[in-house]
């Protein structure tokens, strides 16, 4: 493999781990499953939930989104070990979730990832879920609501 095509399948590899935190903040489900092989395996084993291919990805998704009053979760680069059309790696992640029945607080977590190219690009097989630092301490901010639209007065 070339020096340029392994930067390349870096690239793109760090770009689907950015899909999936966009995915999952545009609460887009159709868009995070699309991100994995069709076969593909999302494990969260604190949840407790593993989900196996695209249509129970999409649909664990909606359920856990349905429990969100907010959730906001940010990744930070990880490593990537490539094996020619296969790779391996890692993506930390913090998140701050407040959920509708009261539950909240902020995590340290890592994806553990399994890669593979496609016609269609690199995707998922296997996410791994594992939370390293849980804290449910009350948080002390809140989301903003959307104000509610109101009428102009006058003309400029």
């Amino acid at each position: 493999m070339s020096d340029f095509q392994a930067i390349a399948d870096r690239v793109e590899i760090d770009a689907l781990r950015g899909e999936f935190t966009d995915a999952a903040m545009m609460r887009d489900r159709a868009r995070l499953a699309s991100l994995f092989t069709p076969d593909g395996v999302l494990r969260m084993p604190n949840i407790p939930a593993e989900l196996i291919g695209r249509e129970q990805i999409r649909a664990g998704g909606e359920r856990l989104q349905a429990q969100w009053d907010f959730f906001v979760q940010t990744t930070h680069p990880g490593t990537i070990q490539l094996e020619g059309d296969t790779a391996t790696g890692r993506a930390y992640i913090q998140e701050l979730v407040r959920t509708r029945d009261g539950r909240q607080g902020l995590n340290y977590a890592i994806y553990h990832d399994r890669y593979q190219r496609t016609p269609d690009g690199w995707k998922f097989t296997e996410r791994v879920y594992e939370v390293r630092y849980l804290d449910t301490t009350p948080l002390a901010g809140s989301a903003p609501r959307p104000e509610a639209p109101t009428e102009r007065s006058g003309t400029s």
